[in-house]
């Protein structure tokens, strides 16, 4: 018998209410599905969730995954990645090539646009969508910034090429098209003007709430000085570049969603994309949209918070709803400084969290307001939402609620959803791998927990592998 993936009392996550201010008090009522609606995401049939992938990729994916979530393994492959050893071109060579044909063709779309756009109509044909990557990050100067910028308007200009629908967001990194040390001040700056509202900030846009009572303040413990001149200037720069950015996706009407930091840049990284919120997303069109981290203590509050702000204004908001990624980082910078992380103090608080986010989006989207990406590959919070969004009448192909996973990850929750009927994308990272190498040397670091986790997949494939051995389905 099939493990039960969704036991009764997680039913209960739904019924969420924020215990801050009694301006947040806000409850929703809990709808109770049938006992029915909670099979409508079927993981159960790997038959049916894999009848689109062929037995040479089920075979690769499963051995991919199944070195993925070795952590020697993992440590090994960054320790080589990170040592002089690339220093030797023959060996750099060497390695690139091995790891092109491994790691990189199981989580990234490839190296060009024209290959991304190859693995974009592979996935449409399988019933899925393409959230379009140009994996740049973390850039210290302001050629960098002018590169990267001509990179992802490339990315939105040829996601027109491929079929209607089939991209369904390009993904951007402020840290691309702004120098992160410029984020870094900027971030000061906003925390310091939080806990001191006279702090005059004269180049400050209008904006929706970055931070609540409970938001990490520790790393502005003293009154930063101004912008200098030169920051000033980096700032002008920074600001045309995303609002070009934010122009094309307007223009061919592809919405861009914004990636989050850690606590430390993520301030400046709201504030980049709430100002650009509230200029381009117009007539119940949320074009940017921002990324909320549900393993931190303060997402529910921040999310309420900037959700009805952008209300009051009459700018319809988009979410990517997170688990976050930075936890390390997060705890062992809370720790030098002497403060507590931010970060919740259990998987559980963090998984209640996510599915309250889920709770409260879903009804908003019930109610006509906002846009939501479920980025997740929790089994639980999949079926969950998917659950209340049936219960809540939201309709299948509704283009304001999304599901997402990346790729190479989570397939059987991927399609598991999509053959519930939900739109369903892959986070599609691309580039050259020598430059995509340092962005998928983050995302192993920051995803170890989560490749560990990828064992239903695996079990899933090797079951649908025998099934097609033994019925000598080798075409399929």
């Amino acid at each position: 018998m099939a493990r039960r993936l969704l036991p009764a009392t997680t039913l209960r996550l739904f019924n969420w209410r924020f215990n801050s201010t009694a301006s947040t008090a806000t409850v929703l009522q809990t709808l109770k599905p049938e006992p029915a609606a909670l099979t409508i995401v079927d993981l159960d049939d790997h038959r049916k969730l894999f009848a689109s992938v062929s037995t040479s990729k089920l075979l690769r994916s499963s051995i991919n995954l199944g070195l993925a979530s070795n952590e020697t393994f993992v440590d090994f492959g960054m320790w080589v990645m990170n040592s002089r050893l690339m220093e030797t071109s023959l060996v750099r060579d060497v390695i690139l090539k091995t790891v092109k044909h491994t790691m990189f063709e199981h989580f990234c779309a490839g190296e060009t646009t024209e290959e991304a756009g190859e693995c974009v109509r592979k996935i449409h044909d399988a019933g899925l969508r393409g959230m379009l990557v140009y994996a740049v990050e973390h850039t210290s100067d302001n050629t960098g910034c002018d590169r990267n910028l001509e990179g992802f308007l490339r990315c939105v200009e040829f996601s027109k090429s491929l079929p209607p629908s089939s991209v369904s967001f390009v993904i951007a990194k402020i840290t691309a098209i702004c120098p992160v040390s410029l984020l870094r001040r900027v971030s000061d700056l906003l925390r310091w003007q939080y806990k001191d509202p006279s702090f005059n900030l004269p180049w400050k846009l209008h904006t929706l709430p970055i931070f609540s009572t409970s938001s990490p303040l520790y790393h502005t413990l003293q009154k930063p000085p101004p912008l200098t001149p030169e920051e000033e200037l980096d700032l002008e720069l920074a600001h045309p570049r995303l609002q070009k950015l934010c122009q094309k996706c307007v223009q061919e009407n592809i919405p861009l969603l914004i990636d989050a930091e850690d606590t430390s840049l993520q301030p400046a990284i709201d504030y980049f994309t709430y100002s650009s919120a509230i200029k381009h997303n117009r007539d119940g069109n949320p074009i940017v949209y921002g990324t909320v981290q549900a393993y931190l203590k303060d997402a529910k509050e921040r999310l309420f918070m900037a959700s009805k702000a952008a209300e009051k204004l009459g700018v319809p908001m988009g979410f990517k709803l997170v688990r976050g990624a930075y936890m390390s980082i997060e705890t062992e910078s809370a720790s030098s400084l002497g403060y507590d992380s931010p970060i919740h103090n259990s998987i559980g608080e963090t998984h209640a969290c996510y599915n309250d986010c889920a709770g409260f989006m879903l009804q908003r989207i019930a109610n006509g307001n906002d846009a939501v990406v479920f980025a997740t590959h929790n089994i639980d919070s999949g079926k969950l939402a998917a659950c209340r969004a049936r219960n809540l009448g939201i309709q299948k192909g509704n283009r304001r609620l999304e599901f997402a996973q990346l790729y190479g990850m989570s397939e059987a929750l991927s399609f598991g959803l999509r053959n519930a009927g939900f739109q369903v994308s892959k986070y599609l990272p691309y580039g050259p791998v020598d430059m995509v190498m340092p962005y998928l040397l983050r995302r192993a670091e920051e995803n170890r927990g989560l490749l560990s986790t990828s064992n239903i997949d695996r079990v899933l494939m090797w079951k649908e592998l025998k099934r097609r051995i033994k019925s000598l389905e080798f075409g399929k």
